[in-house]
């Protein structure tokens, strides 16, 4: 009886022991976040404009670590949020209901050996409620015992979100405008989505010196393989010559019309870029007498000087409505 009480103790204080060094492994394990895609974020559901976030678990340790990880994310992670001021964001009702309700939580042990890592990618705008355009600092918690363990969690790195206002027509009024003046537009140091965004509401508003203001017209003329010969075969002054026909080409709709068209409205999808190079995709709208077109533009966008330009653009009609 004695040995066996002793046995017992052995097996607990191994036991101890061994919770002991994974709990100290899992606190050496590093979390980090960022965005899964980079693009630009706007107020609404979690569907419509989700904000994707790439969470990666990994082990820097000498030794093996273990941790549990939920079929439902939300019982393994929590994000989060404060905007400038410091007030922090609301959960969603979403994650409260989950996280109050009684049910059964299916997990899996995972293993991850010295220099190992696991990576997934969870929707923020699941775990908070993000309503209003603005600034916001975004960190993760990680609970490698899932959410029932409070208590125990590793912090990840913060994320600076930005959200803007959702863009419409209506809702974007600061166009430099000088169509009357003599003075000479200068382009601005805007984002990709923003020269875009000024380019097709000045089309809209038939300004067409603002529309032609963020457009490289020398490559936006070498689209057509003729012009680009006949272009890149004579002097200066004459493909000076060819610009200005061009323009004034475009301006009367005498050709590449669907750069010139005007759609009723339009919705800037996702925004992608790196230092040099971008592209912006968007949602137009064109009315005709019965029917309503929706096209989808992909215009392709390369910094110069610090100022983006329009290069290049494809269009994919997606039918009427």
């Amino acid at each position: 009886m004695n040995a066996k009480r002793t046995l017992l103790s052995i097996i607990a204080i191994l036991m101890v022991f061994a919770h002991s060094v994974f709990a100290e492994t899992k606190d050496k394990a590093e979390v980090s976040i960022k965005f899964y895609d980079r693009t630009m974020y706007y107020p609404g559901d979690s569907e419509s404009n989700p904000v994707y976030v790439y969470i990666t678990v990994s082990n820097p340790t000498a030794e093996t670590m273990r941790f549990k990880i939920a079929d439902d994310k939300m019982f393994s992670v929590d994000f989060i949020g404060f905007n400038v001021k410091k007030a922090q964001l609301p959960s969603t009702q979403g994650l409260i209901r989950k996280r109050t309700t009684n049910q059964t939580v299916y997990f899996r042990e995972i293993t991850l050996e010295p220099g190992e890592e696991y990576s997934f990618r969870e929707n923020l705008k699941d775990y908070l409620e993000i309503k209003d355009p603005s600034i916001y600092y975004v960190e993760l918690r990680f609970y490698p015992e899932l959410y029932r363990n409070k208590t125990h969690y590793m912090a990840s790195n913060r994320l600076s979100l930005e959200i803007r206002p959702s863009p419409s027509a209506a809702a974007s009024s600061a166009i430099p405008v000088e169509s009357k003046s003599a003075i000479v537009l200068q382009p601005e140091d805007i984002s990709p989505d923003r020269v875009i965004e000024q380019t097709i509401i000045a089309r809209q508003k038939s300004l067409w010196d603002q529309f032609f203001l963020y457009m490289d017209l020398e490559e936006m003329l070498k689209r057509d393989p003729a012009r680009s010969r006949k272009y890149n075969s004579v002097s200066a002054d004459e493909r000076a010559d060819m610009l200005r026909a061009f323009r004034a080409d475009l301006m009367l709709q005498r050709i590449d019309y669907d750069i010139v068209a005007i759609p009723s409205k339009f919705y800037i999808e996702t925004t992608t870029y790196s230092q040099t190079e971008g592209t912006v995709k968007v949602l137009e709208w064109f009315k005709n007498d019965k029917y309503q077109e929706r096209k989808r533009y992909t215009y392709y966008v390369r910094q110069r000087d610090g100022i983006w330009q329009i290069y290049d653009y494809t269009v994919d009609n997606l039918g009427t409505e």
